[in-house]
């Protein structure tokens, strides 16, 4: 029992719904809940010790002063203690922080408005979109916009009198044809700011206006005979509808709605938040909730709405979740049983099952005693990637070629983060002529794996082509002809700016410089190479011992051939014997190698 007079606390307490406080003897909030009645709620720590866990003990057991707040409703107790528990941050409550670590993308509010990405929300500046927590669906939304509209890039004050002075002057942007050159006066701001209309009604998740206005503009050019502008408005239809096929989650007849679900453990709660628009899907975040004390799903779900509303903003009023909680909410939550729905809610069940398992073997392999480096570095390739299982066998695939001459490939093996070279191939392209890259690699990567199911041996948790979006499409072909596409991951490293790219991804991934698992890749990458030019020169060396050998009267590429495979270089020719010769290439041919190799020394 705590050293204060409880009783005379609980007496103070009115049963109205409302938000409490616990203070330690230092005067330190250790703990903010919030109730649809106080006087029950906080009398329960008091009153059924011993039904308590040793965490809520615990907590009883510093608490030294009460304080309480009564509101409306116990919708706005949930509220006020979101922002509390944010604002104090006490050591008994699930950590909920502000989260400015994810990227924004604001609309400016100026004269011919620009659009950005920012990590600080000033909404003075603009209207704002976001957070982004899958970086790569934000910059596939700004590449996006890019090839659809022609919007500025600078920060120069677009006013009436700057741009009347003529001020500025157009920049290489408006050569290229990436801007219309309002600098100069050149794009009306009206025409300019029809596109940024579209442009927010795509952020807010309505791409139907941008389809119909292209579809106008497309047929309107085709009425006057401008073929080459139809095309071109037709060319926008088929990036937005491209962008909306891969966006769609399940039925566009869906319309609004948020999903929230959870799952849990001793330790934690994992949550799986997803904001669909219009049918596809704008918002997406996995979030792992620590557990201070013995919270339940319901009070971790309750919490959580909250803290989603906070950083996404206000959404739909429909939210879908695989449970309810014991707070009355202001909008209507669902637990769909049947339709679009359910699937939707699954989906989002599928990935928050994932993130569970993922964190699990996570902390699994980091709590091992034996956990050493390599499974730390394979645990975050696996993350970075995105990856199902560890990638513990890796194998990895280069071309070496010279202006077309003796090409060659290779393929490195790496197992548990450590090369196994007795797994190391060599492959001398056979069905390629002259010096195709992508042939090539279509070539022996079909090869490779066609061995390996040939012989039943186990596949690889990953496959690196060296090389960018052209290689990692021919060895996809390649995969796709043997029926494993899909069942094993596989990326291609481009060399200039170390960009990973992905299957049927345009966009590339850039893991950081710093990050042990690009250096892995790298390292990879590296002995991949090595082992290509390695064998590329000894090709190479061999290819012209043979040619000088040709050179002498009589001896053609197959017995010159034949000879260095006997004796190993021109040295060992030379010193042999004229009985061994003429056992390998006959007396005839015997004579006149001994004729060229003596006419050398002389």
């Amino acid at each position: 029992m705590p050293d204060f007079n409880y009783k005379d606390e609980l007496s103070k307490i009115p049963t109205d719904p409302g938000v409490y406080r616990y203070f330690d003897e230092t005067g330190q909030v250790i703990y903010v809940g919030k109730a649809k009645n106080l006087k029950s709620r906080v009398s329960s720590y008091f009153l059924k010790s011993n039904q308590h866990d040793r965490k809520t003990r615990r907590l009883v057991s510093q608490i030294r002063r009460i304080e309480f707040t009564i509101v409306l409703s116990e919708w706005d107790a949930l509220l006020l203690e979101n922002q509390i528990i944010k604002q104090l941050q006490p050591k008994f409550n699930i950590l909920l922080k502000d989260d400015k670590t994810y990227p924004f993308i604001c609309v400016t509010n100026e004269p011919f408005p620009r659009v950005y990405v920012t990590r600080v929300v000033d909404k003075k500046k603009g209207t704002y979109y976001g957070p982004f927590a899958n970086l790569r669906s934000m910059h596939t939304l700004l590449d996006m916009f890019k090839s659809l509209y022609t919007l500025r890039s600078c920060q120069l004050p677009l006013t009436e009198s700057t741009i009347a002075a003529g001020k500025f002057k157009v920049c290489l942007e408006y050569h290229i044809g990436n801007c219309k050159g309002p600098c100069e006066g050149l794009q009306a701001e009206k025409d300019y700011n029809l596109e940024i209309d579209q442009v927010h009604h795509i952020l807010k998740g309505n791409l139907s206006l941008p389809q119909q206005y292209f579809k106008e503009k497309m047929l309107a050019a085709a009425e006057t005979m401008a073929f080459e502008q139809a095309h071109s408005w037709k060319t926008k239809i088929e990036h937005l509808s491209n962008f909306q096929s891969k966006a769609t989650v399940i039925n566009p007849k869906l319309g609004n709605l948020d999903v929230l679900t959870i799952v849990s453990d001793e330790e934690s709660a994992y949550l799986n938040f997803m904001r669909i628009k219009e049918g596809y899907m704008v918002a997406t975040q996995n979030v792992e909730v620590k557990k201070r004390l013995d919270e339940s799903d319901q009070e971790i779900l309750a919490l959580m709405i909250v803290e989603m509303t906070s950083v996404y903003g206000a959404g739909p009023k429909e939210l879908l979740s695989n449970m309810k909680p014991d707070v009355e909410l202001k909008l209507d939550l669902t637990v769909p049983q049947i339709g679009d729905k359910k699937k939707l809610l699954d989906m989002s069940m599928k990935n928050v099952m994932y993130f569970r398992r993922e964190k699990a073997e996570r902390r699994e392999v980091e709590a091992s005693a034996t956990s050493s480096k390599k499974d730390r570095v394979l645990i975050k390739l696996k993350a970075d990637l995105q990856l199902k299982t560890l990638p513990r066998h890796i194998e990895c695939f280069d071309n070496s070629n010279i202006q077309g001459t003796n090409p060659v490939s290779s393929m490195v093996c790496f197992k548990e983060g450590k090369a196994s070279k007795k797994d190391y191939r060599h492959f001398n392209i056979k069905t390629v002529i002259g010096p195709n890259d992508f042939a090539s690699m279509n070539e022996v990567v079909g090869r490779r794996y066609l061995r390996m199911i040939a012989e039943n041996e186990t596949l690889p948790d990953l496959i690196v082509i060296d090389g960018g979006k052209g290689q990692l499409s021919a060895a996809c072909d390649a995969l796709k002809s043997l029926g494993l596409y899909g069942q094993v991951p596989v990326i291609g490293i481009a060399k200039r700016l170390e960009e990973i790219y992905f299957p049927e991804d345009s966009l590339p991934l850039y893991i950081d410089k710093k990050s042990e698992s690009l250096k892995l890749i790298q390292q990879i990458r590296d002995e991949a190479h090595r082992f290509a030019i390695t064998f590329h020169r000894d090709k190479r060396s061999k290819g012209s011992l043979v040619s000088e050998l040709e050179g002498v009267e009589g001896v053609g590429k197959v017995t010159a051939t034949k000879l260095l495979k006997y004796f190993g270089s021109v040295k060992g020719i030379r010193e042999s014997s004229m009985e061994k010769l003429t056992e390998i290439v006959g007396a005839d041919r015997a004579k006149k190698v001994r004729a060229y190799f003596d006419k050398m020394v002389q």
